[in-house]
């Protein structure tokens, strides 16, 4: 059992209903669901594998993979949509060299698409690390991604 995982556990008393919970303080502690901590998470509180996983699939809170040091998520909502949204995505990936739901292999970027961040005035909009850009063009990607990477160099 990862070192990380125990205090976790510890805290919790391994009831079936406390799963939710559960994952929430696993995926807040290390970024993502380990598969390892799945299998321990299945253990400490009785619930077969198979429904762990299928709980933690069902949600779409958690993720199985790290997100990468920059976080990148493109706004899909209507707003967005009809301003260009899938071209500022596609402009995101061409650099990086990943698609929407994947982290570069450096764990430096990750990048996903979300229904709405809540901005629609500012459309479109991208979000980098929890920091809100707006009426983002394909034409400023690039000065997004290096102002992410906090340099002028390449992404």
């Amino acid at each position: 059992m990862h070192p990380r995982l125990q205090p976790i556990l510890d805290s919790f008393q391994g009831k079936p209903e406390e799963l939710i919970a559960i994952l929430q303080r696993v995926q807040e502690a290390f970024g993502y669901l380990p598969a390892e901590a799945l299998v321990d998470v299945s253990r400490f509180t009785g619930v077969p594998d198979s429904s762990v996983y299928g709980v933690a699939t069902f949600y779409a809170q958690f993720r199985f993979t790290p997100i990468g040091k920059r976080h990148i998520l493109v706004c899909r909502g209507t707003s967005c949509h009809v301003r260009g949204a899938a071209r500022i995505l596609e402009t995101i990936e061409k650099p990086l060299g990943i698609q929407e739901g994947q982290t570069t292999p450096d764990l430096e970027y990750s990048l996903e698409t979300v229904a709405c961040i809540g901005a629609c005035g500012l459309s479109p909009c991208v979000m980098i690390n929890e920091k809100v850009e707006a009426n983002v063009t394909p034409s400023k990607v690039r000065g997004l991604l290096r102002k992410a990477n906090g340099h002028d160099g390449e992404p």
